[in-house]
């Protein structure tokens, strides 16, 4: 599985031909969209696949979905669960729910609630140099480095505990 930041709160994951992106910021081709807050239907396309953008359970080209209220998504993608959280208003009942998170895309603000989670990686979203800076402190972290792009198995998980991963913005 590859994951890329688009930057703000908009992903990209893929693993092999299957593409899910979230929150795009322009027109994508994808197999999948998500949209966690009112659709950007500039972003929207004969290219964009199925869209998701409220609660409900899904399956498509074995790419299982969960939508939660509170734009909280649970994505079991290649046998790894990823779970998107955007605003954190009114998420703690949700949260609770939410079991054997491997990968959480968490904002800046809302690290208490990724500790809650305790998923094996947490990459920060939506975030500038100062509320980063403080998301770290906050993890224990001092010294993460930015990467490109995430390459993951589901194997790589297995020893990680809440683990930092911050992406560079493509």
């Amino acid at each position: 599985m590859i994951i890329t930041y688009q930057g703000n709160e908009s992903f990209k994951v893929s693993q092999g031909e299957l593409v899910l992106v979230i929150n795009p910021k322009g027109k994508t081709s994808a197999d999948v969209t998500l949209f966690s807050s009112p659709r950007n239907e500039a972003a929207v396309s004969e290219k964009s696949g199925f869209v998701i953008d409220g609660p409900g359970e899904y399956e498509i080209k074995d790419i299982f979905i969960k939508g939660f209220p509170g734009n909280i998504f649970l994505i079991t993608f290649e046998g790894i669960k990823l779970c998107f959280l955007s605003s954190t208003d009114n998420q703690q009942q949700t949260t609770n729910n939410l079991e054997d998170v491997d990968i959480l895309f968490v904002p800046v603000n809302a690290y208490k609630t990724a500790v809650a989670i305790e998923p094996a990686l947490m990459i920060p979203m939506n975030y500038d140099k100062n509320s980063l800076a403080q998301f770290l402190k906050e993890a224990g972290e001092t010294k993460v480095e930015p990467i490109d792009k995430l390459v993951v198995k589901k194997k790589d998980l297995e020893d990680k505990e809440g683990d930092v991963i911050i992406l560079k913005e493509e």
